[in-house]
């Protein structure tokens, strides 16, 4: 199971945001201006599981920085903003890193295929932090355990919807089997193409990607950069079972000296 998010039917009323606060006790944020457009949350964190991105254009993505910022004062051809919003979450990886190096089993993978922390077993080590590719996970400063979007487990084992798909009044974030909604994004993705939307694009759909495809995946009109996303995410962890051959390798090599050294010493 998991959430495709259509970003080209997004309005930005942050429902999710709010219904993902309330249903999972989430504490506030976001109460101070961040300066980037209608976002007062900045990004995914311990205190915020689903996050709604503003990305203001108005020149074209692949524009220079310093002459989009010279730029942004004077109306572009047409005199249009282009405001592109996305409602960004955990990806619920195939082949997640944060599982691979969590010591104390405090994530696990659920029957829904979900990725889930148990904060009551999470000994704030931090390990998954840096080991998430999309840089998802969080501590939080009073405990330092760490916190993300469970995909509501709660609800879905008593066959509710998440809230941020129950919330959503555009149906921008659609929950239900992955094949299904795989199958219905491409049919998307072809019909907005058709009407001359070219740059609409899936992201995290592959199962052949770098993380073996997300339990979270996008419909974007503009490459993954845009919206902060990495565009060729890797499971980071995917050379530990090379180096632990090779650590293996060198420490048997090193014991092997070791005898020989002994056994050819004077007695």
């Amino acid at each position: 199971m998991g959430f495709f998010t259509d970003t080209s039917v997004c309005i930005g009323c942050k429902a999710c945001e709010v219904a993902c606060k309330e249903w999972n006790a989430i504490p506030a944020d976001g109460l101070e201006l961040t300066g980037m457009s209608y976002d007062n949350t900045g990004g995914l964190g311990a205190d915020t599981w689903r996050h709604v991105a503003f990305v203001e254009q108005r020149v074209p993505a692949d524009v220079d920085v310093f002459t989009a910022a010279r730029d942004l004062a004077a109306e572009p051809p047409g005199g249009e903003l282009r405001w592109l919003m996305s409602s960004d979450v955990c990806k619920h990886c195939t082949h997640a890193a944060c599982l691979d190096v969590c010591p104390t089993g405090s994530l696990f993978r659920t029957e829904f295929g979900t990725v889930v922390v148990q904060e009551d077993i999470c000994n704030g080590c931090g390990y998954c932090v840096p080991a998430c590719p999309y840089g998802v996970i969080d501590q939080r400063r009073e405990d330092g355990r760490a916190w993300k979007c469970t995909l509501c487990y709660d609800r879905l084992g008593v066959g509710m919807e998440p809230a941020c798909a129950k919330a959503c009044p555009t149906e921008s974030i659609q929950f239900g089997p992955l094949d299904e909604l795989r199958e219905r994004a491409a049919g998307r993705v072809a019909a907005l193409h058709a009407t001359g939307v070219t740059d609409a694009r899936l992201y995290g759909a592959d199962p052949q990607d770098g993380v073996g495809g997300d339990g979270a995946f996008f419909l974007l009109l503009d490459e993954p950069e845009v919206y902060g996303l990495p565009p060729d995410p890797v499971v980071t962890t995917r050379d530990l079972p090379a180096m632990w051959r090779h650590a293996a390798a060198a420490a048997v090599s090193l014991a092997a000296l070791a005898a020989v050294s002994f056994a050819r010493g004077p007695r």
